[in-house]
């Protein structure tokens, strides 16, 4: 499996709200919740760091799951953000990175 780098969409207005992302879409002004899982992964986006560094540091360490099936979930869900225009995805570090 190729690396999964993974940062915020620059189209995008976000806000922390009890320990949850709410996110609007600046394309059609959908919001968005992410859960706590969700949100330690949309904090840790910066483009340089793979989606499997932030699922062992951040989603494994913090929680007793197996990393390969955190890391298989993580991409789905990752993949679902980007087909929303919230995350972008590459297979290489994102250096525009917001």
């Amino acid at each position: 499996m190729s690396a999964m780098y993974i940062a915020r969409s620059r189209e995008i207005a976000a806000r922390a709200l009890g320990g949850e992302m709410m996110i609007m879409s600046a394309r059609d002004s959908t919001l968005f919740n992410l859960n706590e899982l969700g949100t330690l992964i949309w904090q840790a986006a910066d483009g340089a760091t793979t989606l499997e560094q932030i699922v062992e540091r951040k989603i494994c360490a913090e929680y007793e799951v197996e990393p390969a099936l955190a890391l298989a979930d993580a991409e789905a869900y990752v993949r679902e953000l980007e087909g929303f225009g919230i995350l972008r995805v590459s297979g290489q570090p994102i250096t525009d990175a917001a």
